[in-house]
């Protein structure tokens, strides 16, 4: 399979993440995320903080690859320990974003004489100021990753899912980094990146423009419910299938953690470690 389009560099731009730690096993979504500055790069995984900060081993299965094109069906899968010590997240307790450098994890790969294929989201994906007040309060979106642990078990590819923004992207839900998303999330969703994905024309508020884009939002945290009091509420994601005492039903809203908090939580990675960019 060749990957020529955007929509298929979606589809390599997720690594299947399975963890393990005191309370269990427990499936979700990595990405591949290229924070670039100054004509520099520091290549990062991306997910939430917590799908990982209890964790104590962590696999990844990324797509084979024959050295130029993905090798369809064939996965690299590695496990690293004291995983949870690995990530680094937010300053920010609150804001649920972690990211751990991609380097070490090539070169255990190269130390296994493997090769994989994926693609990067690139932080120059991130919209502008300008490009955010030229988004409409409704916008289509997609967004990539494994549900409900689901996958292509002949391919090994991720799901793609549609849905829409909920709430203006270019405002704050709550006064916090977020923006809502009008989807069905799912455990195995965290850590999904979320795009605007638009092929041929797409609307601004300036009107219709022909053309293609992508713009990188952010990443799948939290899901909205319903308990059977009928309060609503919203947390965290969770990996695995957990029974509740009490009753409490999803209902299609999702959170999205701004593609921001991302950048900041690498610029923050970059502090804490001294990590050169590349």
């Amino acid at each position: 399979m060749k990957v020529e389009t955007l929509a298929q560099q979606l589809l390599f731009s997720t690594v299947r993440l399975e963890t393990v730690g005191p309370t269990g096993a427990g499936t979700a979504t990595t990405f591949v995320f290229n924070y670039l500055k100054d004509d520099a790069a520091v290549p990062v995984l991306v997910t939430n903080k917590h799908v990982v900060e209890r964790a104590e081993t962590a696999r990844f299965f990324f797509t084979a690859s024959d050295g130029k094109e993905p090798v369809i069906g064939k996965a690299v899968g590695f496990t690293i320990e004291d995983a949870a010590s690995q990530w680094h997240g937010h300053p920010r307790d609150e804001v649920d974003v972690a990211v751990m450098p991609l380097g070490p994890l090539i070169t255990k790969i190269r130390e296994l004489k493997k090769q994989i294929f994926f693609r990067f989201v690139p932080s120059d994906w991130i919209p502008t100021e300008e490009q955010i007040e030229e988004l409409d309060a409704l916008e289509e979106v997609v967004f990539v990753g494994y549900p409900n642990g689901l996958l292509d078990t002949k391919n090994l590819t991720p799901i793609m899912r549609r849905g829409t923004t909920a709430t203006p992207l270019a405002l704050d839900y709550n006064g916090e980094p977020v923006f809502l998303i009008d989807a069905s999330v799912f455990p195995g969703s965290s850590g999904s990146p979320v795009f605007i994905h638009n092929v041929g024309s797409y609307s601004t508020m300036k009107g219709l423009v022909v053309g293609s884009r992508i713009i990188f939002l952010g990443l799948v945290g939290q899901v909205a419910y319903r308990e059977d009091e009928g309060e609503i509420g919203f947390r965290s994601i969770p990996t695995a299938q957990v029974p509740f005492v009490k009753t409490r039903e999803m209902i299609d809203l999702g959170v999205v953690y701004k593609a921001s908090t991302v950048v900041e939580t690498v610029e923050d990675l970059i502090k804490a470690r001294g990590l050169k960019q590349a």
